[in-house]
């Protein structure tokens, strides 16, 4: 898909303006090392090498998530310049997210591709929507179309980064008429959702507290651990077999989908939980304890199989993301990058029906539970040998049959409070959107609370919305 094409795909909301654009570099240190132990910028380039993990998904949309806040006091330049000020801080403690993504056609039949530190800079945008409401946004189930919108960096792929030189990391604050809406941008091969939402973390708290000289004097987060981690036997940087970046790319056709915002307060996903813990027990099967993510997951997963109208033996699929940190020596809490792995569950939609809630929920925990690091690690050296790409077109394969799911209700959205209000919700952008994906995050009451972003064909959708087995579980928008 060309840019023209792009721009013409998104302009799906004439009711959003754009401002202004800026880059935004690191705040400047006082101190003239390259050391980095203080958390700011090095003044020096330094290059960071990209794992097999990180390179995987060079080919797919840049991960956007963004929250709804309330008004604040100030408005326009005055608000818009102090977010960037404290932008550049937050940079200056990540400062990886300044840089560029470099590749080196190396001229045997190889490229690598590079983080270089920089400090070139972020995109900032600001933008308005009048018209556009707080109530617009929350009060529907449905996600409305408009919120696609507050994003920068719409269908541009990881890739895109280097052959275009484009910042990997991108902001747009959007003034509603009485709300404003932060939506971030951040190219997947710099990092996960838990390195994006550390990073909004810091900026949040940065802004919340006002500026400050040495921002490790004050912010509580863990100081983030810049270092990659490889497999001992990988060589780094990772050579992929193929002359030019571009032979990488796999362009996709977008689907046709809608998505609605599904939230499940602590109570009831406790009764979830409970419930399909009891049904374990009662068929004796011994079992580690169900959670009430995994619950919820199974509950969804039986519900969205009805509302696609499968047939009994038709074969399902539930891809989980589980996180390797603290799960790996040498991948710690604070590490920066991608660190994830898959795992998969898949039963006949005939049996998740039949055997119930517990059983479908049980699937689901024994995916998590698989997770094994020497496996890891072979997965890890065979795609050097043979670099496997994360695409949606294969993902689309299996569309109105699988399910996905990514991010954590453990990750900490609502406590992003910029110093005027926590949010009052959060919602993603149109990246990496398929029939299937379904986002999690933690509930806007927190405390075990926990909401789904469900996106699926429409006629899927409207079925599962008007499924009340489901939708008794829900709470309904304010």
């Amino acid at each position: 898909m060309g840019s023209n094409e792009r721009e013409v795909a998104f302009a799906v909301d004439h009711r959003v303006h754009v401002v202004s654009r800026r880059v935004v570099r690191p705040a400047s240190s006082s101190s003239s090392s390259c050391s980095k132990s203080n958390g700011r910028a090095p003044p020096c380039e330094e290059d960071i090498q990209l794992t097999p993990w990180d390179l995987r998904l060079i080919s797919i949309d840049y991960i956007q998530k963004g929250i709804l806040l309330p008004k604040p006091v100030a408005a326009g330049a005055l608000l818009v310049d102090t977010l960037a000020s404290s932008f550049a801080r937050a940079l200056a403690l990540f400062y990886p997210f300044a840089g560029r993504l470099v590749a080196d056609e190396r001229g045997d039949g190889t490229v690598t591709v590079t983080l270089r530190c920089n400090g070139e800079g972020a995109m900032f945008v600001h933008a308005v929507a009048p018209g556009v409401t707080v109530s617009d946004i929350v009060s529907s189930l449905y996600t409305p179309s408009v919120v696609w919108s507050f994003y920068s960096f719409n269908q541009v792929l990881g890739a895109d980064a280097a052959m275009q030189s484009l910042p990997v990391l991108s902001v747009q604050v959007t003034e509603l008429d009485d709300g404003v809406f932060i939506g971030m941008s951040m190219n997947h091969c710099a990092g996960d959702g838990t390195t994006f939402w550390e990073f909004m973390n810091a900026w949040s708290e940065i802004n919340r507290g006002g500026v400050g000289d040495d921002m490790r004097d004050y912010i509580s987060m863990r100081a983030p651990v810049l270092r990659r981690w490889f497999v001992e036997t990988s060589p780094v940087p990772v050579p992929m077999p193929f002359s030019k970046l571009q032979h990488v790319v796999r362009r996709f056709e977008r689907p046709t989908v809608k998505e609605c915002f599904f939230t499940f307060s602590a109570a009831s996903a406790g009764k979830l939980k409970a419930r399909a813990n009891d049904e374990m027990a009662g068929t004796g099967t011994a079992t580690a304890t169900i959670s009430s993510l995994q619950a919820v997951l199974a509950h969804l997963w039986r519900a969205v199989s009805r509302a696609r109208l499968l047939p009994p033996e038709e074969q399902t699929f539930y891809t989980l993301l589980v996180g390797c940190r603290g799960r790996v020596n040498g991948i710690p809490q604070g590490y920066v990058g991608n660190a994830v792995v898959f795992g998969k569950a898949e039963a006949t939609a005939g049996e998740i029906q039949e055997r119930g809630l517990g059983w479908t929920a049980w699937l689901l925990n024994r995916a998590v539970a698989s997770f094994d690091e020497a496996s890891m690690r072979e997965s890890l050296e065979r795609w050097v040998r043979e670099p496997d790409f994360t695409y949606m077109s294969k993902l689309q394969a299996t569309a109105g049959v699988a399910l996905v799911t990514g991010s954590s209700p453990r990750f900490d959205v609502f406590g992003n409070d910029f110093g005027w209000g926590k949010p009052v919700a959060v919602r993603s952008g149109a990246g990496n959107k398929m029939d299937g994906k379904a986002t999690v995050f933690e509930g806007p009451e927190r405390g075990g609370s926990l909401s789904l972003e469900v996106c699926i064909a429409p006629d899927a959708l409207q079925r599962l919305v008007a499924d009340d087995d489901f939708m008794d579980a829900v709470t309904a928008p304010a």
